[in-house]
């Protein structure tokens, strides 16, 4: 039997199919080191975008051990690598989260991608272009450290969110971060979440704090998305492997992630009806060629 929260979500997603410029938007999800809540904020992100009825995809780069799935107490058996040898199809290797989030682990594949003949790269691209007709947001969770494809992750997707906590080293490295996207491959806007706070005034001022460096150092805008308050709540559904926004509704944490999601989609950005998914891998696959020695920072 199909629940009636399967039957308003089910409504929700076919009110957003019938939203003007209701193409596919990318956002590449990226923090300076480990520890900022990244992975933890994908998550929620996606299950509060997916509750107002928009189509997520999680496409996760991160190891097994401490990837999406596993934060979800999910297991995949296989990633996107199994697509690019046609081993398995797109539908086979993702699996499905809370409120119908789909999950894609790609790592391997992603790192395979500079390596792909011409035909190669044409049946993945096709691959994924059947999925702009079932999603509506891509969220990509990047890893961190030197083996990760975070610039080309980054300059393929529409747009990228910033996360970062209050710890220097957080600010420092995330800083650096945005400098060698805007110095080396000339990106110019970014989005930032404040994660991990007492306050808001305590996010906002951190957020004033490295937006105003970068606006004169780097040349660059960063645009406020928010910040999410640090709770018990948020601890204990990390614990559970369940987002906080499911679990925890009315806590602190969750209503931030409920407005980062509002103003997400509300952010301004190169938008186009008919951007699709394939168009996304059509600029990774172009971007994966860029020397690798240039995506550490």
């Amino acid at each position: 039997m199909i629940s009636h929260k399967k039957d308003q979500a089910a409504g929700l997603r076919e009110l957003t199919a019938l939203e003007p410029n209701a193409g596919v938007r990318v956002f590449a999800v990226v923090g300076g080191r480990t520890g900022v809540g990244k992975t933890s904020s994908v998550i929620n992100l996606a299950v509060a975008l997916a509750k107002t009825g928009k189509r997520v995809l999680i496409l996760d780069e991160n190891p097994r051990h401490k990837d999406v799935n596993a934060n979800l107490g999910l297991s995949a058996r296989y990633d996107l690598l199994h697509v690019i040898n046609q081993d398995k199809t797109l539908e086979q290797v993702m699996t499905q989260g809370p409120e119908d989030v789909l999950v894609l682990t790609a790592m391997r594949g992603i790192h395979s991608l500079a390596k792909l003949s011409s035909a190669d790269q044409e049946r993945l691209i096709q691959c994924f272009s059947e999925l702009s007709q079932t999603v509506d947001v891509v969220l990509i969770d990047t890893a961190i450290g030197r083996t990760s494809r975070v610039v080309p992750l980054s300059l393929a997707s529409q747009q990228v969110l910033i996360v970062l906590s209050a710890s220097g080293k957080a600010i420092t490295d995330a800083y650096a971060l945005i400098k060698l996207i805007s110095q080396e491959y000339a990106r110019r806007d970014f989005l930032v979440l404040v994660n991990k706070v007492e306050s808001e005034s305590m996010g906002r001022d951190i957020f004033e704090n490295i937006a105003g460096v970068a606006q004169k150092h780097l040349a660059v805008k960063l645009e406020w998305m928010g910040c999410i308050l640090f709770d018990e709540k948020l601890q204990r559904s990390t614990r559970l492997c369940q987002p906080v926004v499911e679990i925890f509704p009315t806590s602190a944490s969750a209503a931030g992630y409920r407005q980062l999601a509002e103003k997400l989609m509300r952010c301004a950005g190169p938008w186009t009806d008919n951007d699709g998914v394939e168009n996304f891998m059509r600029r990774l696959i172009r971007t994966s060629h860029l020397d690798i020695a240039d995506f550490t920072v």
